[in-house]
């Protein structure tokens, strides 16, 4: 057995329980279990291969020697309950799994050399693993040492002891078609066209194709984030499941399947990308190994290959281009390990990614675990206070706080990269995970660094500096540099000789890959994927390549290449995903995707074997591609959110990508293209406000400092950091908003030579929202999911006019989706009730909301429907100027008047007939009462994310008559007293009835008289009618996938708090007033009608408490239990009502003020966080208390604001 062999069986030989195995596995096989086999767990634990299967005897011997010397210890944080891990050290010093002697481990492996695998057990099929299941795959040849082989993986693969001859060697050096002896052909013409041309398909044609290098399948969510959340928070709850939640690197995927195996990027290999994540693993080996490391390079290679496994890293670096921070060193970090074997891809589990890590010293990543509702409540909680100004340092602080378990990558972000983090990646993994984990941890000991301090030679940066005259000389120093052990050729970047032509092979590899007959099932089930996509026409190419390792192997009858599936766009993820829902058969569509491609002739007798290996099927009955346990539905097993900060992606989306747009089409288009992005993403508005007035100054001071030369993206942060940290500097408020900013590397001297090639692809149009209306296609023409259109406005807004010019508009709104009406006047009952009737009965028509929808109330059931019934939203406005505390300007209040003034036979009796038209309107216009414009506008942004604007008022006209503008305020002042004595008591009823039959009739008079000015200040109506419909056409024509209505609840959190009804609150003040002179007294002239309209008791605010202390609430999100109101306490500024808070499931919740309480008011110069001055101020003689006798019991709600 080999050095490596005999390593990787030291590693995994660790003690087990010691309850008997479960029935279907013999005693050794169960002694082998190490973690679950799955990506996160699943059903049941899968055995290790045969050779890693130890004998009760072997097992009972390594546990005695191991009890001293490989125990690891877990310190327990019992004030928080978490896990965090620790290596115990034996008394040398050394590392406990270093304990373990050599002899023990060689009498481990000779007596596993003395095992015949034929004689070993032979498994039943197991539970379904990560993407496939697992079969043995046992080769045993007549006369050679018996070695163990990979096991093969996927839906199912032949049976080689089934077969006759007992081998197929497929593509290998001996034999491969059965018939043919080797033909060996000249190197001049190896490659040409000939031979391909001359190889024709027939009978006897046969296709082996295996995967040679993938990344995970790219899962789209059918939910929104926020269905996906909460079904998440759901079944960890229910205990189904557990949540997995790993720092997001900031870098470029890069596969590694050995030296022959081949280095990959993600839709590309033998280039720079490639050239340096080969470099940059190779110098890992050499830090973590010192002086082993040649040897440990080799044998890492050998064990790639001889397994048939791919390593996918997330490679950071300074020299392939800017991402959101220019990290401090250039490193990789493992993201997944995958058994390629014969079949499926299977992907490790976290535990078993860093259990693989650990052996090889290979870097990992920061995970957490959340188990518990009250931990993975507080995890999305704590990512909605920081994800508007999060960094890595208060993150992975908080993150570890509220989690189970923390394992903190061997890479630390902060000092390898730095502070702006480009998000975490949250998925449901197995309810076992966590016991998995702790299994890993306490087995496998964090690995020493045996190169620290080593001269290494030159390193990536220098290197790449030092060779700045093409792609092709950095490529060779950089592979020449990382040595023949771990690159011992360099065929994939420059061929077999000089002499060799393109690597490209011609396309017709592409038809003959189709037209061949498949030699196993694997490669049936590939032909079948590639087929599916061409015939669909997705949005991929299948890219042919010679095989240069496969020279010595090839033949005018034996032909091998390597194909590259490059998905071109998010959307073929997304078709597929729909096509595996149809057949739950096909293979998933893999992110990085390399495939080894072998076509050969087989004779008679050959093809007969082949026919059965191909023809063998799912001796499972199929599986699902998923990330968890079988228990669970697809839906469920393949959660998966990506969460990322806006710090991260105001660098890279707002400032990279959206250089072209201001280059290109000027400050105004990428103002629009800026803007768009946030109301995507759902930025807050305040942030909106701070980040608009950022990239504004940086659009004027990067076009004035570059010109018209636009500043190249690669290089960016050139700019741009000096830019940002100078802004930072200027405030704190500043700071927050840029996260990080200073301490640039300077990179222009050694960004490697990349010729125009983005291997990620975030540059791509999938990734950047155009200024420009995009242009329909036939994909996007036909929604799945309905609009609601409707209107925040105040009568006379024209919205029933503009309603039927819609209805009637040739085209309708640019797609095949109808588009109906509802008019409120019309409906009886409950209008909003009725809409949403209508949306279930008809999910993917445009209606149009004709009612008034002026208020949150409104707003929030429209989110709900959204919700419910799949739809998106969009808001129609009147344009207007505004007043101070008002979206609505006099002006546009009297042209609403006038036009309600002249309506006649209106069908909901608002027309020149009503008594009391102005006092109507005079009421919704203060339903708007407290919003400026800008704040009106954000608010409706920040729901719906988008917003229509109908022209009302041409920007030339002259200022309002003084009349007009006189009436209109009279008429304020007499709404203000008529609802302070009769709240919405009808104005023809009451005190100021008189008072408001005079001024009715003056209204009418002086807008009659003011008739002309009034009607030549309006916009023309026809042209207010087209823009409307220019902007409802761009917004159907959106690619709006989810209601985009739950944006706030994904928005960031500041605060939280108990909500109370405010009736109630507003009720129990005049209450106490009736029985309290003084209380009666002071609240006279407050109009706490009009100014209370929220009322809510804090529990933690992340300024005052830290995030950890808000995000502990999540636990009780939306729960209702009981509020005591105890006393009214006032001063001259401040009103508020003493609190007790009751008990949710017999769990007390307690606020971290002080003095938990409501205010109701406060006055000029105050603010509502005075009011928990109160209590002191009472004890100065400065304020009153009022007590509540018994107190008022009211049912609040927790929820975060």
């Amino acid at each position: 057995m080999s050095a490596t062999s005999r390593g990787f069986v030291r590693a995994f030989t660790i003690s087990l329980s010691s309850s008997s195995p479960p029935p279907h596995l013999s005693n050794s096989t169960a002694a082998g279990i190490v973690v679950s086999r799955f990506l996160g767990g699943g059903r049941r634990p899968l055995p290790l291969p045969p050779c890693f299967a130890l004998s009760r005897s072997i097992r009972t011997a390594v546990s005695d020697r191991r009890d001293s010397g490989l125990a690891a210890v877990m310190s327990s944080n019992k004030r928080k309950g978490q896990k965090k891990w620790k290596a115990k050290k034996n008394q040398n010093g050394s590392s406990m799994m270093e304990g373990a002697s050599s002899s023990t481990a060689d009498t481990i492996v000779e007596s596993l050399e003395e095992l015949s695998i034929s004689r070993l057990p032979v498994n039943e099929p197991s539970t379904m693993s990560q993407f496939g299941n697992v079969e043995q795959n046992r080769t045993s040849v007549p006369g050679q040492k018996t070695v163990w082989k990979p096991r093969t993986y996927g839906t199912t693969t032949v049976d080689v002891q089934s077969l006759p001859g007992n081998q197929i060697n497929i593509g290998n050096q001996t034999d491969v078609a059965g018939v043919n002896e080797k033909k060996s052909v000249d190197l001049s013409a190896a490659f040409g066209p000939d031979l391909l041309e001359n190889f024709n398909v027939d009978n006897t044609t046969y296709l082996h194709a295996q995967i040679r290098a993938t990344f995970y399948p790219k899962f789209e969510n059918e939910k929104s984030d926020q269905e996906v959340r909460t079904r998440m928070i759901e079944m960890v709850s229910r205990g189904l499941a557990t949540l997995e939640v790993s720092l997001k690197h900031s870098g470029s995927l890069f596969m590694y399947a050995g030296h022959e195996g081949g280095a990959y990027a993600k839709n590309s290999f033998g280039n720079i990308y490639t050239a340096v994540g080969t470099f940059v693993l190779g110098r890992m080996f050499q830090g973590s190994w010192g002086a082993l490391a040649s040897k440990k390079q080799a044998d890492f290679n050998e064990f790639l290959e001889k397994n048939r496994m791919c390593v996918s890293m997330e490679l950071v670096t300074a020299v392939l281009g800017d991402h959101g921070q220019r990290p401090k060193e250039d490193y990789v970090v493992v993201t997944a390990v995958t058994e390629l074997g014969h079949g499926k891809p299977r992907f490790y589990s976290t535990p078993e990614i860093i259990a693989f890590c650990r052996e090889w010293r290979l870097p990992t990543n920061h995970v957490w675990l959340f188990s518990t509702r009250k931990s993975v409540t507080s995890f999305f909680v704590a990512f909605d206070a920081l994800c508007e100004e999060g960094t890595a340092t208060p993150v992975c602080k908080a993150l570890d706080e509220v989690a189970d378990i923390s394992v903190p990558g061997s890479k630390d972000h902060i000092k390898s990269q730095g502070e702006i983090l480009e998000g975490l990646v949250a998925r449901i993994v197995s309810r076992e995970s966590s016991k998995h984990m702790e299994d890993v941890l306490r087995n496998f000991s964090i690995p020493p660094v045996d190169g620290a301090g080593l001269v290494l030679g030159p390193n990536l940066r220098e290197i790449c500096a030092a060779n700045r005259s093409d792609e092709k000389q950095q490529v060779k120093a950089l592979l020449e540099s990382v040595g023949s052990s771990f690159c011992p050729d360099t065929v994939d970047w420059f061929g077999k000789e000089a002499g060799d032509r393109s690597r490209t092979a011609d396309k017709s590899v592409l038809t003959k890959f189709l037209q061949a007959h498949a030699a196993d099932y694997s490669t049936k089930k590939l032909q079948e994927m590639v087929r599916l996509m061409r015939e669909k026409r997705f949005p991929a190419a299948f890219k042919c390549y010679y095989n240069f390792h496969k020279v010595d192997s090839l033949s005018k009858d034996n032909l091998f290449y390597k194909m590259v599936v490059h998905v071109h766009s998010d959307s073929a993820f997304r078709r597929y995903q729909k096509e595996m829902r149809h057949n739950p058969h096909l293979w998933p569509l893999y992110r990085g995707f390399f495939v080894d491609v072998n076509l050969f002739k087989a004779n008679k007798e050959r093809a007969a074997e082949l026919a059965k290996a191909s023809n063998v099927t799912d001796r499972t009955n199929g599986s699902s591609d998923t990330l968890v346990s079988n228990d669970l539905a697809d839906e469920d097993a393949n959660l998966m959110i990506k969460l990322k900060f806006l710090t991260y992606k105001l660098r890279t989306f707002l400032i990279r990508n959206g250089l072209s747009v201001l280059f290109k089409e000027g400050p105004a288009a990428y103002r629009n293209y800026y803007l768009k992005q946030m109301n995507t993403w759902g930025t807050s508005a305040a942030k909106q406000r701070e980040l608009s007035k950022m990239l504004d100054e940086w659009a004027v001071f990067i076009r004035r400092k570059c010109g018209n030369k636009q500043l190249s993206s690669d290089l960016y942060l050139s700019e741009a950091e000096p830019f940002l940290e100078q802004y930072a500097k200027r405030s704190p408020a500043n700071q927050a908003l840029i996260g990080s900013a200073g301490n640039l590397v300077r990179s222009e001297d050694f960004l490697a030579i990349i010729e125009g090639v983005d291997e990620e692809g975030d540059l791509g149009r999938d990734h950047v929202v155009a200024s420009s209306t995009p242009v329909p296609t036939k994909e996007t023409k036909t929604k799945q999911e309905g609009l609601i259109v409707f209107f925040p406005g105040i009568p006379g807004c024209a919205k029933s006019a503009l309603c039927k010019e819609i209805l009637t508009a040739s085209g309708g709104l640019g797609d095949d989706r109808p588009v109906h009406s509802l008019m409120g006047d019309l409906i009886k009952g409950k209008y909003w009730q009725k809409i949403a009737e209508e949306r279930r009965k008809k999910p993917y028509s445009i209606i149009l909301a004709d009612k008034n929808a002026p208020n949150e109330e409104v707003w929030r059931q429209i989110e709900d429907m959204c919700r419910s019934t799949r739809a998106s939203a969009v808001p129609v406005i009147p344009d207007s100027e505004g007043t101070d505390s008002n979206p609505f300007s006099l002006d546009a209040l009297a042209v609403f008047i006038f036009r309600v003034l002249q309506r006649v036979n209106h069908p909901g009796s608002l027309d020149k007939a009503s008594p009391n038209a102005g006092y109507v309107l005079l009421m919704f216009y203060h339903l708007y009462e407290g919003k400026d414009r800008k704040l009106f506008e954000a608010e409706l942004m920040d729901r719906f994310g988008s917003l229509v604007k109908m022209s009302l008022l041409k920007s030339d006209r002259n200022p309002l008559p003084d009349p007009v503008k006189s009436v209109l305020e009279e008429g304020i002042n007499l709404y203000k007293l008529h609802v302070g004595r009769h709240g919405r008591l009808e104005s023809t009823k009451g005190t100021y009835a008189n008072e408001w039959a005079k001024w009715e009739k003056k209204l009418r008079e002086i807008l009659f008289s003011n008739a002309e000015y009034l009607n030549d200040i309006q916009v023309p109506f026809e042209f207010a009618v087209g823009k409307v419909l220019e902007q409802l056409k761009e917004v159907a024509k959106g690619d709006f996938s989810t209601p985009s209505a739950e944006r706030k609840k994904l928005g960031t959190i500041v605060f939280a708090a108990v909500s109370l009804p405010v009736s109630e609150v507003q009720d129990l003040i005049t209450n106490i007033s009736k029985t309290n002179s003084d209380v009666e007294a002071f609240i006279k002239d407050k109009r706490l009608g009009e100014t209370l309209t929220k009322a809510h008791v804090t529990l933690a605010h992340k300024r005052s408490h830290g995030v950890v202390a808000v995000a502990n609430y999540g636990q009780f999100l939306n729960q209702k239990f009981p509020v005591e109101l105890t006393a009214f306490l006032f001063s001259d500024k401040l009103a508020a009502l003493e609190a007790r808070l009751g008990s949710i499931d017999g769990e007390k919740v307690d606020s971290l003020n002080e003095w938990p309480h409501v205010t109701v008011w406060f006055g000029q110069g105050a603010s509502a966080k005075d009011a928990n001055t109160l209590p002191q101020l009472l004890l100065q003689g400065k304020a009153n208390r009022v007590e509540i006798d018994p107190p008022c019991v009211v049912s609040g709600e927790v929820k975060f604001f």
